[in-house]
């Protein structure tokens, strides 16, 4: 029996389950050089969360941080996650964009490819697969493990000879929820040694605390690999300390013989920088011990926890609980992971916060029915079905979700022009292009660009601040303007940005106004649009009956960019018909009109920032002796 492996994800999955993924990389380069002497069978360095919040909170470029980890580990093999078909991104790219993205990774240091779909839908994994044989990287099939009626054994196994299939070099058991018992880890894992024949590896989150004894039997059973953590790193939503499983594995024949002395150095460093940054430790609560009962993934559980705060519902989490499971049932028990887990969680919110089961539906929940995530495990309640979408919108089971995205790399190339400078730009811009657009505006300019804020009152309020984002938006305008300043004002606050070039007088005054302090920014052409000015509620109509936001979020009247409204004042509109979207939670969420009527008023310009109850729009109903009289 040869000796139990271990991957080490403290920088990946480790930060991403306890820290959001808000590790900068400057905490992680210090203590490489020491990781890379531990002798992991590899270090997961990148992919999930790590792509996305680089750009989005940190600032970083995601290239850049895979390039500077590998030079500081040129022993030991990386790894990353991909989502299938979604890359490190929350919906479909097309197979050229797929190919490119793992290619780039290959050469920018990746060595190990662990790839999952949310549903266990091989079509959905297939592009990956081709381009990691076509890189030359080792192909890691992960199994996407939950607990349902429709998810068993030989159902895990039908999926794992799927991967083999695809030329699969390992299989991993993905249990991001922490679902795993320790004889069901034996029993799978036996199983999947027997009739699969690739070796094992166990990736189990703590969370309810079974995980180090998942692994212990993992190893009996004749698991290759297991996931762990730096102490500092490790518990709660994240995974087994690895100090804890190379002392439990020592004088056993799956002794790691890693050095305990090194690891524990290792760990001092992690514990300071804990300290330093003020994180917390990773720690199971009973909410989180009730996994059994409730499925719910730790980071899921974070999230819904951030959701409610936002949404001033805090003490709505117990009822969310209890709906999750039920809104998994009705959509045919997807596996709790990204996306699913927040599709199906999001839906549980909405369903408690308005009080009607199914009234608010996100796109995402709507593609998600139809069938272009990919084939639900098990059959969906078709009431809820014909509530949510109509039997024409419903995707052929022949047609392969992801052969409908035709994005082509040149499309890309073209639309963030000079911009990019290397391929790593354009895939960057084509996962993320508001973040990527945003980061290289700021990047690009960066030698040439002077901030300036300055205080005009001598007293610092608490609440006085700037935000960044604005910052870049400001940037970004005056870019595409072709000014030379912006200034604005707000609050004893002056942001100025003094880029080179002439100054164009009316693009000035056009870019200043384009952006507002203070409120958040989605475009200069969007934030320009200035919201109407709310009547009186005295001067309507009493007739008029507003439809107000169900969440905090951003109201948008389009479904894109450039696109037209979904209705405009005199327009009719019918029960169910899309009013506009409010984007909360990462979702974009569909309000519908609730009868038939004609609207009456717009109350907000695109792109605003709405409370819970802020009016949207308000509709007079069309009764029949209206329609009579119309008719007449």
């Amino acid at each position: 029996m040869p000796k139990l492996q271990l991957m080490d994800v403290t920088i990946r999955d480790g930060q991403q389950s306890l820290w959001a993924t808000r590790m900068p990389v400057g905490d992680m380069l210090p203590i490489l050089p020491a990781m890379d002497r531990v002798g992991y069978w590899a270090i997961e360095a990148w992919g999930g969360a790590t792509f996305d919040t680089c750009l989005r909170f940190l600032d970083e470029d995601p290239w850049e941080r895979l390039r500077s980890i590998k030079n500081k580990t040129p022993n030991t093999p990386l790894a990353m996650l991909t989502r299938g078909q979604n890359l490190v991104g929350y919906k479909h790219y097309s197979r050229e964009i797929c190919n490119r993205f793992i290619h780039a990774a290959k050469r920018n240091g990746i060595d190990v490819f662990r790839v999952f779909d949310a549903l266990n839908d091989i079509r959905n994994v297939v592009d990956n697969a081709e381009a990691i044989h076509e890189a030359g990287a080792h192909f890691e099939g992960a199994i996407s493990y939950t607990v349902s009626p429709v998810h068993t054994l030989d159902s895990y196994l039908e999926y794992a000879q799927q991967l083999k299939d695809l030329g699969a070099h390992s299989i991993a058991i993905k249990d991001m929820a922490g679902m795993l018992t320790p004889y069901r880890t034996e029993r799978m894992v036996r199983a999947l040694n027997a009739e699969i024949g690739l070796p094992v590896h166990v990736h189990c989150h703590y969370v309810g605390g079974m995980a180090p004894a998942n692994i212990i039997k993992a190893a009996e059973a004749g698991a290759a690999i297991a996931d762990v953590a730096s102490a500092p790193l490790a518990f709660g939503n994240s995974h087994p300390a690895v100090e804890m499983i190379v002392a439990a594995m020592q004088e056993s024949r799956y002794d790691t013989e890693l050095d305990l002395d090194l690891l524990f150095e290792i760990a001092e460093y992690w514990e300071g920088v804990r300290k330093r940054s003020h994180y917390k430790r990773g720690v199971s609560s009973l909410i989180h011990m009730q996994v059994y009962n409730h499925q719910v993934p730790g980071g899921m559980m974070s999230n819904l926890v951030a959701q409610l705060e936002v949404q001033n519902a805090s003490d709505r989490l117990a009822d969310v609980m209890k709906e999750i499971p039920k809104v998994r049932a009705e959509v045919g028990y997807p596996p709790l992971v990204t996306p699913m887990s927040q599709i199906v969680g999001t839906q549980a919110v909405f369903n408690v916060l308005t009080g009607k089961r199914w009234g608010v539906v996100s796109k995402e929940m709507k593609d998600y029915i139809c069938g272009y995530y990919g084939k639900a495990p098990g059959p969906m309640d078709p009431n809820i079905v014909a509530k949510v979408v109509g039997a024409d919108d419903i995707l052929d089971e022949s047609v392969s979700p992801g052969s409908l995205v035709t994005t082509t790399f040149e499309e890309v190339a073209e639309e963030i022009g000079d911009l990019a400078q290397s391929e790593e730009d354009v895939l960057m811009y084509a996962l993320f292009p508001v973040e990527a657009r945003t980061y290289l505006s700021k990047h690009r300019t960066s030698e040439k660009t002077e901030f300036l804020l300055e205080e005009e009152s001598s007293e610092t309020k608490e609440d006085d601040y700037v935000d960044i984002n604005q910052i870049k938006e400001l940037i970004r305008v005056a870019e595409e303007s072709g000014v030379g300043e912006i200034v604005v004002e707000e609050g004893g606050n002056r942001i100025a940005v003094r880029m080179p070039g002439m100054v164009n007088a009316d693009a000035l005054a056009a870019a200043a106004a384009a952006v507002p302090v203070a409120a958040p920014v989605a475009s200069a052409a969007s934030a320009a649009e200035a919201a109407p000015a709310e009547a009186p509620a005295g001067s309507r109509p009493a007739e008029w009956k507003p439809v107000v936001a169900p969440m905090v979020g951003t109201f948008y009247t389009s479904p894109a960019p450039g696109e037209p409204p979904f209705v405009k004042e005199g327009d009719e509109v019918m029960a169910g018909q899309t009013l506009c979207i409010v984007e909360a939670m990462k979702l974009m969420n569909e309000i519908t009109a609730e009868e038939m009527g004609v609207v009456r008023e717009v109350c907000l310009g695109d792109a605003t920032p709405v409370e819970y109850g802020t009016p949207l729009f308000y509709i007079e109903p069309l009764h029949s002796d209206t329609l009579t009289s119309m008719e007449a």
